[in-house]
């Protein structure tokens, strides 16, 4: 099941969490409530974003500059 949680701190900072969605569909599903609240100010992705369909996506880093 899809869910985007909000939690709302006492300082008033937002968190913004989504589950239950894979790739990159998190964040445009998200980004109407970045729109709405304003600027973000840091992002960390979960394992479920390196994923397509279930199927994980193998990222290369170049070994060399």
């Amino acid at each position: 099941m899809k869910q985007i949680v909000i939690d709302v701190a006492d300082s008033g900072e937002i968190k913004i969490e989504t589950t239950g969605f894979s790739g990159a569909d998190c964040l445009k599903e998200s980004q109407f409530l970045k729109d709405l609240l304003g600027r973000e100010l840091a992002q960390q992705l979960t394992p479920a974003y390196y994923t397509v369909q279930g199927k994980a996506v193998k990222k290369h880093l170049p070994l060399c500059g």
